[in-house]
């Protein structure tokens, strides 16, 4: 029986370019050039940490952040930007976490879509990504197109395509 799987995932290596190109930036941004901030990737727990004197500059290099990612392919909806700002003696720290796989509520979300959607297929939660079973392809490739289509607020990749 044909299945695929779908998935929410960032490749760690663009999002260590990102990072990076935002660090080489920071050298050499007039505004920023001489300043106390930084920007760290934590590889392992998947987590930016900005530091930096002021809101002002804090917000610069999120920015800076969300434009070198999207130009490196890493989908800016993977950041979770709801942390604020802590400040810590004289600077102002922020983490924002990368979201790997899909969250339980927003698979059930998934998953009631395609059912709604009233093709002859068998989604199932497999701990942080929904496999999707179907008698044709045709079936399988309209629900990738009904993902595309709808926004789960996180992006989803479409993988193991097996027939």
């Amino acid at each position: 029986m044909p299945s695929f799987d779908i998935l929410s995932k960032v490749d760690t290596q663009m999002l260590d370019n990102a990072v990076n190109v935002v660090k080489r930036e920071i050298d050499n941004r007039y505004d920023l050039r001489g300043t106390n901030s930084t920007v760290e990737l934590d590889k392992k727990s998947l987590v930016i940490t900005l530091s930096t004197e002021d809101h002002m500059k804090l917000d610069a290099i999120v920015q800076l952040l969300l434009e070198r990612s999207g130009k490196q392919k890493v989908d800016v909806r993977s950041y979770d930007l709801s942390a604020e700002p802590v400040p810590s003696g004289k600077t102002l720290n922020r983490t924002i976490k990368v979201k790997q796989g899909i969250e339980r509520e927003t698979a059930k979300k998934i998953v009631k879509a395609i059912k709604d959607s009233g093709l002859k297929v068998q989604p199932q939660i497999m701990d942080d990504m929904i496999r999707v079973t179907g008698k044709k392809i045709d079936d399988l490739q309209a629900v990738m197109t009904l993902c595309r289509q709808q926004d789960f607020e996180l992006p989803l990749q479409f993988e193991n395509m097996k027939s």
